[in-house]
């Protein structure tokens, strides 16, 4: 599907979404029924790439979700429910008038599909490390029977407090006859040994396609009777005068759906949901055209003219070419195609175009900030062949065969290099679900430029310019309500002092110097100003073979705290929180307010799996010390779709406890990035990433590098810059 102006709003923002058509009747994947708040899970996957944000109101609730069908067989969801009623904390200085925000992450693994006897069925968690209070299990099975969709399932916690059965695991054992009711008050924490257990009760529901193909009709039986849900422990009431539940859910076009239902037999529920698929987002271009292939005998080549045409046709900048008797050797670096092998076969033809008889081999380097990446040699009379269409078994990337690259002593005989660049982008800061507001964020514009002094030795920089923001809500001031005890220094938790305090600031500056001192190592050296809140120096190591689906890599930092009230100030000394009450107590309430000087630096391991059910997935594990001081590791899944898009999450787990850490207990986020190719007209190998922390601590934070060896390295074996699907 083509992503129209409305989808490309939302993935703008960085929010997400699903919903699965298959012939005639159309599923949602995250419920066959949705006449629900919570709504009865279905035992349905949708198609791989699904992507869906939804939003349902009620009196009782309001809830926001984005799910993304990540596999075929696993789909995950970030779930946000608010209550009208509660505020988020009865201390106004602590939450203001915010309403009580409850966050949580579901998940639903597919145990086998759909055949001509058996249903789809597949098992569940909800609210998986999430504060317990819409904690829930399940196992769902569904069958289609023409424009009918029937489903069953058995639900335990939020999904199953009817009891309308007994728990089948309490006849194994006594210890799943209860469940522990007892809320997580900090959130975050796994409570493995809740799933399953107390009572049990079988849900259903039906959902019928109507011939008006917009219209799908549903009836749900509700496994849930209400009277243990959070309002109702606060004091109000959410009588249910019947378990059976009616919807109505009307197709918008191919990105949304309209909902309507009406439960316990008193409630209205609205919804609205809006997808789009991030394996079917395609790329519409208004590119040149590739030169047309040649074979003519040109004994006297314009070589610089050659140099820029390689630039601006084939996409590799600051290049070079040299002669080496019978050989063409171009060096660049890759800024236009994702697709290397368009890049290639454009490079072979204006190099063909430009040489005579007597060359017979082309080589292109690729090359990253200097560093010499991957080698592709081309057979000239291979690529002719193929390019020509003289044989009908010739392919032109039969002509291409990739190496490592080989030093090469003769100086270049035309060279196309710029030294200085700059350039305007936006930037979104972003919270969701905070104490102080819902939603928080920062949206500006940043200003950068750099200049190569030599090439591999860049000096760069960038001011934000701070256009529209909320964090003035954000009260993690100096005496700020939420620090109960300072296990850290405020490494993050000054967000506001930095971003809505000082509109206009100097984000980074800094000299960097990238270097390859042995075949398959690349590093990194740095010093300036190395993000917004830090100062200091640095290096990185990286590790990583030809084509191979792993690498390694090490980095350490000496760091200083910048001042936020000046661009280029750090402190000096660490100011230090003091109460006579408490700082003579073993807890530790009397650390560095702020760190004037620190250390911080990781071991990270990359794995790319090729096993078939995690196709497509990056693993990341960074164990070390983090921003605070703190250590333990931070682990990072990503998985990439068709188009590019990449969907990642990450959590981190560090020596602090959940009450030191803060409300979440641990560090985690989400992050989308997407190739700015789909969104534009012209093909790019440049990203667009949006990234959000549902709660802003000090604890398990890493400091933000202007670059990254993985990221800088890809074509040693390409991730990020995966072929799109263009039409």
């Amino acid at each position: 599907m083509k992503l129209n102006a409305i989808t490309s709003l939302f993935l703008s923002l960085g929010f997400v979404s699903t919903i699965q058509a298959s012939d005639n009747l159309k599923v949602s994947q995250t419920d066959f029924g949705g006449v629900g708040l919570m709504q009865m899970p279905s035992g349905r996957m949708a198609e791989e790439g699904e992507f869906n944000i939804g939003v349902s109101v009620n009196d009782d609730y309001q809830q926001y979700t984005a799910s993304i069908q990540l596999m075929s067989w696993l789909e995950s969801t970030v779930r946000y429910t608010r209550v009208p009623d509660l505020l988020f904390s009865s201390d106004p200085s602590y939450s203001g008038d915010n309403l009580y925000t409850d966050k949580g992450i579901d998940f639903k693994v597919r145990l086998w599909q759909e055949g001509y006897w058996l249903p789809e069925t597949s098992i569940g968690v909800r609210d998986f490390g999430g504060t317990g209070l819409f904690d829930g299990e399940f196992v769902a099975a569904t069958k289609r029977f023409g424009n009918l969709d029937v489903t069953l399932g058995l639900g335990w916690g939020y999904l199953g407090q009817r009891g309308n059965v007994t728990n089948p695991f309490c006849k194994a054992s006594d210890e799943y006859c209860t469940r522990d009711s007892d809320f997580r008050g900090t959130g975050g924490s796994v409570d493995y040994e809740r799933w399953f257990k107390g009572p049990a009760a079988i849900f259903g529901g039906l959902e019928y396609q109507t011939p008006y193909a917009p219209l799908r009709l549903k009836l749900e039986y509700d496994g849930n009777n209400y009277t243990q849900d959070y309002p109702v422990q606060s004091g109000k009431p959410m009588p249910q005068h019947t378990p059976w539940n009616v919807g109505v859910n009307y197709r918008l076009g191919d990105w949304g759906d309209a909902k309507v239902s009406y439960q316990r037999g008193d409630t209205i529920t609205f919804g609205i949901n809006i997808y789009t698929n991030f394996n079917e987002m395609k790329a519409t271009w208004r590119d040149e055209p590739k030169l047309a292939v040649t074979n003519v005998d040109n004994n006297d080549p314009d070589w610089q003219s050659a140099a820029k045409q390689i630039e601006s046709n084939a996409g590799f900048e600051k290049n070079s070419i040299t002669l080496d008797g019978d050989t063409v050797i171009v060096k660049g670096q890759q800024k236009k195609y994702r697709d290397r092998e368009e890049a290639l076969d454009r490079t072979a033809a204006i190099l063909s175009d430009n040489s005579n008889d007597l060359i017979r081999v082309f080589k292109v380097v690729e090359q990253q900030d200097g560093m010499d990446l991957k080698e592709t040699t081309i057979d000239k009379q291979k690529y002719l062949t193929a390019a020509n269409y003289l044989s009908s078994e010739a392919e032109v990337k039969d002509s291409f065969k990739e190496s490592e690259p080989k030093s090469i002593a003769k100086a270049p005989i035309a060279e196309n290099k710029e030294r200085w660049d700059y350039g305007l982008e936006p930037v979104l800061k972003q919270s969701i679900g905070g104490p102080e507001s819902f939603y928080l964020y920062s949206l500006g514009i940043s200003a950068n430029s750099n200049y190569w002094l030599t090439d591999n030795l860049e000096f760069g920089g960038s001011i934000i310019f701070n256009l529209v923001d909320n964090y003035d809500k954000f009260n993690y001031v100096e005496n700020s309500p939420h620090v109960r005890n300072y296990s850290t220094p405020r490494v993050r938790t000054m967000f506001r002092a930095y971003v809505h305090d000082n509109p206009v600031r100097l984000n980074h500056l800094q000299l960097t110097w990238f270097e390859q001192p042995f075949e398959e190592v690349y590093t990194q050296m740095y010093g300036g100003y190395l993000e917004m809140m830090f100062a200091g120096v640095g290096g990185e190591v990286l590790y990583r073979p030809m084509n191979k689906n792993w690498a390694v890599g090490f980095d350490a930092n000496l760091v200083s705290q910048r001042d936020p009230d000046s661009w280029f100030g750090t402190y000096s000394e660490d100011y230090f929180f003091y109460d006579e009450a408490t700082c003579n107590d073993p807890t530790p309430s009397c650390q560095a307010y702020v760190l004037s000087q620190g250390t911080t630096g990781h071991v990270t391991g990359y794995y790319m799996p090729n096993w078939d059910f995690l196709r497509d997935t990056l693993f990341k594990v960074s164990a070390g010390k983090f921003l605070g001081g703190d250590m333990g590791a931070r682990f990072d899944f990503s998985k990439q779709f068709k188009s590019g898009v990449i969907v990642g999450a990450y959590a981190t787990f560090t020596d602090l406890t959940a009450e030191e850490y803060g409300e979440g207990s641990y560090n985690k986020g989400f992050y989308i990035s997407i190739p700015l190719d789909i969104m534009t007209i012209k093909p790019s190998t440049g990203r667009a990433k949006i990234s959000w922390e549902p709660i802003t601590r000090d604890g398990g934070q890493m400091l933000n590098k202007q670059y990254n060896l993985f990221d800088k390295t890809d074509v040693r074996s390409q991730w990020y810059q995966r072929p799109s699907t263009v039409e």
